[in-house]
């Protein structure tokens, strides 16, 4: 409703301002070509986001301060707190980092984004930058045509710098003219009324353009050009400080709970340090003229001096709100609890991680290891054990042996709401993101897909197991409850074994030892050896009993085989090559039959 509403407003303040002013087209166009010049940049850097970024924020955001230092130094770099933001979101949403580490990070870019203002107020109104914006452009846009994605990249990179010293460059002249036609000064507000009131056209500014660079950049050019006093000037700032919020706010509306907790905690962020900038605003003004002349700044460099207050105030907002971060994580996990649904939703999935294959990836496997998960508890009701007994039984042989519980449980139903709705909402999501996925990575997509269907095979085995299991495992003949608890058995061991190897640090896991229990259900049982023809000649067990044992043996057999499978995928080594080399060591059926 609001986006119907705004829309039609700016296209007529625009269409309006183009009317009365020939000097407005320029500023006009100038802004559009830096956002243009933006959208390039993030396009660039999206090109390398394929596996470096990632890792890097993966292994640097364990502790508060590395999380605020990645900020910093990926914002500096690309000069883009929105996209800094976003790739938070995509791996916040993936659970691949904490909510207090995404905090951390969106703490540092807000830091990082402010070194934007200083090259602008330093370099860009000092040189004439359009000199240096056409060779980039030109280059850029060859670049961007050829088929090699590193190439690509660094031409959208740099037609982007181009786009931005181009932007900068028309605002400039366009605020230029606009000193000689029309003052802007002469609708400045001194006091706290015009602190509030620009810090509104700041958010406003920024919430229009989505991006609080292009803002400032804006605000900059206009302070250069003498069209907003100083003190007007940091209140737009301020504004364009919490405007950037919007930004990650829509990067969150297609996030799960996790993304919009910090899209939450951002804004939080910001509308404090905003609060804090206008009520302690002599102090830090004060703060700024200090160190503008410890490090050189002439008293009337008023656009080095709001990169100064920019830095100085989003600091201070930092230093302010590190010590509480425990208390926002706690505050936005309480009024953004994470939602209770009767059909199981995906936990990882998010539009957010489309752009970003290696992010993309761990989402699917997180969300195959949430499949699992589901699918355990089935597993192990459907053979009558819970989950913590198969965990944390002292000696899980004597325990199934002497268990005679039943668990009453609809397993249909669960099986509809926790398994196979999840499972097609994976399959849906991996045939849109595949088209995405660079050629390294789309083998262990596959992978994956390939555990999400073997898990959902393991499920229907049990559920054609469970009846004879519940049936014979109390039955007063000790021959028959032997054999099927000795089915039970294998089983349980195996998921316990299977949750040991995901329980241990990934460089000592050795899923290569499950492959004993294809060996087992395959050489080692009493269908193999002769013990079930004994039983059967003797009138142990009766031949309809025998026969239900050999048709639950195959099943047993089909579940144990893709549980091993799944737990090579899923708790092996994520390394491509050591992944092929795990393959090629297991054993598969011809080797069994070559035994």
């Amino acid at each position: 409703m609001i986006r119907r509403i705004i829309l039609p407003v700016i296209f007529i303040l625009l269409i309006y301002g183009f009317w009365i002013s020939p000097d407005f087209n320029q500023i006009s166009a100038g802004v559009a070509i830096f956002l243009f010049g933006m959208l390039f940049l993030e396009e660039g850097f999206r090109a390398f986001t394929g596996g470096l970024l990632e890792k890097l924020l993966n292994n640097t955001t364990d502790r508060l301060w590395k999380s605020i230092s990645f900020g910093i130094v990926t914002t500096t770099i690309m000069q883009s707190s929105s996209l800094v933001s976003v790739i938070t979101i995509s791996f916040l949403s993936a659970e691949l980092i904490a909510l207090a580490s995404g905090i951390g990070i969106i703490f540092g870019a807000n830091i990082g984004t402010t070194t934007g203002a200083w090259l602008i107020a330093g370099f860009g109104l000092k040189v004439k930058i359009s000199a240096y914006a056409m060779p980039m452009l030109v280059f850029g846009i060859v670049l961007v045509f050829q088929k090699n994605r590193s190439m690509k990249g660094i031409g959208y990179i740099l037609a982007g710098l181009g786009f931005l010293f181009l932007g900068i460059h028309h605002m400039k002249e366009g605020f230029e003219a606009f000193r000689s036609t029309i003052d802007l000064t002469q609708f400045a507000l001194p006091g706290y009324a015009g602190l509030f009131a620009f810090a509104g056209i700041g958010v406003f500014a920024t919430v229009v353009m989505q991006s609080s660079h292009a803002t400032l950049v804006l605000i900059i050019t206009a302070l250069a050009a003498q069209q907003v006093t100083y003190e007007n000037a940091l209140a737009l700032a301020i504004g364009a400080n919490v405007g950037t919020t919007i930004t990650a706010i829509l990067g969150a509306m297609s996030s799960n709970y996790q993304g919009k907790r910090l899209a939450a905690g951002h804004l939080i962020f910001n509308v404090i340090t905003g609060i804090i900038a206008i009520a302690f605003i002599q102090q830090i003004m004060f703060a700024v003229d200090t160190t503008a002349n410890a490090v050189g700044i002439s008293a009337d460099d008023y656009t080095l001096k709001l990169a100064v207050f920019h830095t100085i105030f989003n600091v201070i907002g930092v230093a302010v709100l590190v010590p509480f971060v425990k208390q926002l994580v706690s505050f936005l996990e309480r009024i953004i609890p994470a939602p209770k649904v009767d059909v199981v939703e995906p936990k990882y999935l998010m539009d957010s991680v489309l752009d970003f294959p290696e992010t993309l990836l761990e989402a699917v496997r997180n969300e195959t290891i949430h499949l699992y998960d589901n699918a355990f508890e089935i597993i192990a009701h459907g053979i009558n054990l819970h989950r913590t007994e198969i965990l944390t039984a002292d000696d899980l042989e004597d325990f199934i042996n002497n268990d005679r519980e039943i668990h009453d449980f609809d397993l249909d139903s669960i099986y509809e709401r926790k398994v196979k709705a999840l499972y097609a909402k994976i399959l849906e999501f991996i045939s849109r993101a595949q088209g995405d996925v660079p050629p390294e990575l789309s083998d262990q997509l596959y992978r994956l897909r390939q555990a999400c269907r073997q898990t959902v095979l393991v499920v229907k085995s049990i559920k054609h197991l469970r009846k004879n299991i519940t049936r014979y495992m109390v039955d007063k003949d000790d021959d028959i409850r032997r054999e099927y608890n000795a089915l039970r058995i294998q089983l349980a061991t195996l998921l316990r074994d299977i949750n040991d190897i995901r329980n241990t640090e990934e460089d000592e896991r050795n899923v290569i030892d499950l492959d004993v229990y294809r060996v087992a259900i395959d050489e080692e049982s009493s269908i193999v050896d002769g013990t079930l023809d004994k039983l059967i000649r003797k009138g142990r067990i009766t031949s309809v009993m025998g026969t239900s044992l050999m048709n639950d043996h195959n099943y047993v057999r089909n579940a144990i085989w893709n549980l091993t499978d799944i737990a090579r995928t899923l708790f092996g080594s994520s390394d491509a090559a050591e992944m092929e080399a795990e393959e090629l060591i297991s054993l598969d059926q011809e080797d069994l039959e070559a035994v």
